[in-house]
């Protein structure tokens, strides 16, 4: 297929359209194979991405390993205190260095011929290589890439020309900061697999609470849905909802109190606050039809009397995504029928799907413009 067909594909969404008369991006932009690649590139190669955690990386010699934009990477702090980003590639025969998901070395060594590498990131040992002429040590490091921190988060940039992390977050900032997140500790992680595209999860997420009272009966029992709020800026959702305890479902009412806030950063990273609770999802694609989403669970109190009240809190959100999972599964193939094209939106609850679909579209069409020129 040429690339005229992706123009046409991407044509065919209108991102002018104000909400009221939008409609979702077209069925081919979650089912078409040629998308994944551009995604890759366009969104996934050009926008700050978590990684990880901080706390993960609070010593010299901590690291991470992630894959982004189908990179693999490394984040490390150094020996000075400096936290540096990688990619993890061996500049020998290409190996990755660090083989974990996550530890701490005092030197990065690749498990294949040897060569060592400072927690900087320079080329330290090179193994049997007596004789070999015109060898630099110094142009054969490893690959930096942009990193940086936020709140509890550790982001990576591919794109050596994007702007600072904290332009791209925007507002998001200040609507994250009341919440004092540092007062939360981190406890678990729980990752799933799920039949569909990655769009499919985040549309899910961003209808504005639409499919919480049909879908989720434990969670709108807490939820006061008609004081549901949606509010969009820069890259970034923000749904709140107070939480009542009147004829809630008891084993939800008992770990969900307080005020709901749901947050959303383009594209792929979210934010769930309740009170002394909270969980993040990473969702990163796998193939057109196959996303994975991470769940980090953090809590306040991690006292071993609240340790089973912990527990309970993630198997609710555990229940709510198997929920999810299964209405994305359905969509997915839906979106593969003669029967579907595109759908509207809804003004008073998907303000957040619209704006992720524009912000998506103009990632695509600059980086179908950029590589067909």
């Amino acid at each position: 297929m040429t690339n005229q067909g992706l123009h046409e594909i991407l044509a065919s969404y209108d991102a002018t359209a104000p909400l009221a008369e939008a409609s979702t991006i077209p069925a081919a932009w979650y089912s078409d194979t040629r998308l994944p690649e551009l995604e890759r590139r366009a969104v996934f190669g050009h926008t700050w991405q978590v990684v990880g955690r901080v706390d993960q990386l609070s010593d010299p010699g901590r690291y991470i390993t992630a894959d982004v934009g189908g990179e693999p990477l490394a984040a490390v702090r150094g020996g000075d205190g400096v936290l540096r980003a990688f990619y993890n590639v061996c500049q020998h025969h290409a190996a990755a260095v660090l083989t974990k998901p996550e530890g701490r070395e005092s030197v990065l060594r690749c498990p294949y011929h040897g060569w060592t590498y400072t927690l900087e990131g320079a080329l330290k040992g090179v193994p049997e290589f007596d004789g070999v002429c015109k060898f630099d040590r110094t142009r054969n490091g490893l690959i930096p890439v942009r990193v940086d921190s936020w709140e509890k988060f550790v982001f990576v940039n591919l794109d050596s020309g994007a702007g600072p992390l904290q332009s791209f977050l925007g507002g998001l900032r200040d609507r994250v900061g009341p919440l004092d997140l540092s007062k939360l500790t981190f406890l678990e992680r729980r990752t799933y697999t799920l039949n569909c595209n990655w769009k499919v999860y985040v549309d899910n997420y961003l209808d504005g609470g639409y499919h919480v009272p049909h879908l989720h009966k434990s969670l709108n029992s807490v939820i006061e849905y008609v004081d549901y709020t949606v509010e969009t800026q820069d890259r970034f959702c923000v749904q709140s909802s107070p939480i009542h305890h009147t004829g809630a479902d008891a084993a939800t009412a008992a770990v969900r109190q307080g005020r709901a806030y749901y947050f959303w950063q383009y594209p792929n990273f979210m934010i769930n606050c309740y009170e002394g609770v909270m969980d993040t999802n990473l969702v990163l694609p796998l193939d057109m039809d196959r996303c994975q989403v991470i769940f980090d669970f953090y809590f306040q109190d991690m006292s071993e009397s609240r340790q089973s009240r912990n527990c309970h809190s993630i198997e609710v959100s555990e229940r709510i995504q198997n929920e999810d999972v299964a209405i994305c599964e359905s969509v997915q193939r839906g979106l593969r029928s003669n029967a579907y094209t595109a759908g509207r939106l809804s003004v008073r609850r998907e303000a957040g799907e619209h704006l992720f679909h524009r912000l998506l579209s103009a990632d695509l069409r600059a980086g179908l413009k950029q590589h067909t020129g």
